[in-house]
């Protein structure tokens, strides 16, 4: 079975590796809060069958209690360190909690919790958590999901990554702390050396009452990373995927 991501929109990616199917930071429905859905509908075979989830970070557009409930409560999870109480309380029975270093098995796929530098905090009451990265390997691939973060000099250890999921935006029209925008992203890739990079975290969620607010905000983020990319580690195979799009992992 041939590894590949899918795009599903915002941090959400479907990851299929040895012949297991993983969801990062589900996002599965049209609205969250304030937030709602600009890119087109998800088709359900895509968050189908789904054998386990990686969470990297509690914000409710990471954290989504309604898409990780609409997969079932026996779902494997692996969440940040602080994080498994809160999901165990609500009803989640198979979670793994990881401090960045450590690791976590969905079925052949090894995970490993990474630093990432955003708040951890679950509004509006919390608890609260860290955030992090995972690495994901399997049959000598390797697929870093980045979550939620800005540089960190770290990202220099993360040796021998085949498909880096990089977000290069938000939800809204500006970008709060704590992440990258199309350029940090970019310079991101010559610590981590990836064979290929995916720009993710863009195009997806906007806030109720503002779609007329700066919508190049919502289309332009991929086009900008890719052309800072092409000046900044034009090694690196830049792959651009709308929300329902393919990405192959490189061989």
């Amino acid at each position: 079975m041939r590894q590949r991501a899918t795009f599903l929109g915002h941090s959400t990616v479907l990851l299929e590796m040895g012949g297991v199917r993983i969801l990062t930071d589900p996002v599965l429905f049209d609205r969250i809060g304030i937030l709602r859905r600009a890119a087109s509908p998800l088709p359900g075979e895509l968050h189908a069958a789904i054998d386990g989830v990686v969470i990297s970070h509690m914000h409710l557009d990471h954290l989504d209690l309604r898409s990780v409930r609409e997969l079932g409560p026996a779902t494997r999870l692996v969440v940040p360190a602080g994080a498994a109480g809160y999901l165990r309380a609500h009803g989640f029975t198979d979670v793994s909690e990881l401090a960045p270093g450590e690791s976590a098995n969905v079925g052949p796929v090894r995970v490993t919790a990474t630093t990432a530098i955003h708040s951890g905090f679950r509004p509006p009451f919390g608890p609260n958590a860290r955030a992090v990265g995972y690495l994901l390997d399997c049959d000598d691939e390797r697929v870093y999901f980045a979550g939620d973060t800005d540089l960190f000099a770290e990202m220099a250890g993360l040796e021998g990554i085949d498909l880096a999921l990089l977000p290069v935006w938000g939800w809204g029209p500006r970008l709060g702390p704590g992440h990258m925008d199309p350029v940090r992203a970019a310079e991101a890739l010559p610590l981590l050396r990836p064979r290929a990079a995916a720009p993710i975290h863009w195009g997806t969620l906007w806030p109720l009452g503002l779609g007329r607010v700066l919508p190049h905000r919502l289309t332009e983020p991929p086009r900008e990373f890719a052309s800072a990319a092409s000046e900044i580690a034009p090694a690196v195979d830049v792959l651009l995927a709308a929300p329902g799009d393919a990405i192959p992992i490189p061989d």
